[in-house]
């Protein structure tokens, strides 16, 4: 395993405002890294950015962009590179849900969709990776979700489909960079304690899951941490979750995708 240890390194992480994306960027803080870190919401990320600097002894710098945008994957790398030096480790995180069935939405809006949960992961993979070969060394985390690799249900359409694409995308990667230094990952959460659900509305009807089905953000980010270091391709956070995926896995794909067909029903037509 190439060495993480030489210092400073340089860790980029978008949708760092909140939730998981927190967590990770105050992990990687507590081990000495220095960050960039993206957001939407300005406020939120300076003041995580002066915290982390302050408790830490680290540098830590806010830069707000909306990644939706198509040009602004590689605007931000431009600012990140020019203002912070060149990026060692990347975690793709930001991300949404639309909780609404796809023919009564806005293509605009599922065109934003997929731009800030593929393209631009994609994209800003595309621009750090020859340098992070060049030097032996680099990691990419890329968040997705169990929904990538669970049946198909109805809701949220696209979500299920861009996190399974984020999945093959690094499962690719990895292989494709077997020995170089580069690790990639696809970090696969279930339920976990952040604003996603407030966001997307769907608070009242998960708040009713059960407390053994959820983690906490700061557990899917030392989860990922550990399976990016251990360049795993591809790890599913969560005893439940992985017990889930497992028995899923089990099943013919007819029979698992008329479960699921049957609890989107319960759930309503739109999923939620």
């Amino acid at each position: 395993m190439t060495d993480i240890s030489p210092s400073p390194r340089l860790a980029l992480i978008t949708g760092a405002s909140a939730g998981i994306g927190t967590s990770i960027a105050r992990l990687y803080a507590s081990k000495g890294f220095n960050l960039a870190l993206v957001a939407r919401r300005e406020d939120r990320i300076t003041k995580l950015a002066a915290e982390l600097s302050a408790q830490f002894g680290m540098s830590a710098y806010a830069f707000a962009c909306d990644l939706s945008v198509p040009d602004a994957p590689g605007e931000i790398m431009d600012m990140v590179e020019n203002a912070c030096g060149p990026v060692d480790i990347l975690v793709n995180n930001a991300g949404y849900g639309i909780a609404k069935r796809y023919h009564e939405t806005d293509w605009t809006d599922q065109a934003a969709f997929l731009q800030l949960m593929l393209t631009t992961p994609c994209e800003m993979t595309h621009r750090v990776l020859p340098g992070m070969r060049a030097r032996g060394f680099g990691r990419i985390v890329n968040i997705a979700s169990i929904a990538g690799l669970a049946p198909p249900a109805s809701g949220h359409t696209l979500y299920a489909a861009v996190k399974a694409g984020l999945v093959r995308f690094s499962q690719s990667l990895n292989a494709e960079n077997d020995g170089s230094g580069v690790h990639v990952t696809a970090v696969c959460p279930g339920m976990t304690y952040s604003e996603f659900h407030d966001v997307n509305g769907q608070r009242p009807k998960v708040s009713k899951l059960p407390g053994w089905m959820w983690q906490s953000a700061e557990a899917v980010a030392l989860e990922s941490w550990t399976a990016s270091e251990a360049n795993k391709a591809m790890h599913v956070t969560g005893r439940y979750n992985r017990l889930m995926w497992s028995a899923a896995r089990l099943l013919p794909e007819n029979m698992a995708f008329g479960i699921m067909k049957k609890r989107s029903a319960a759930l309503g037509k739109d999923g939620r």
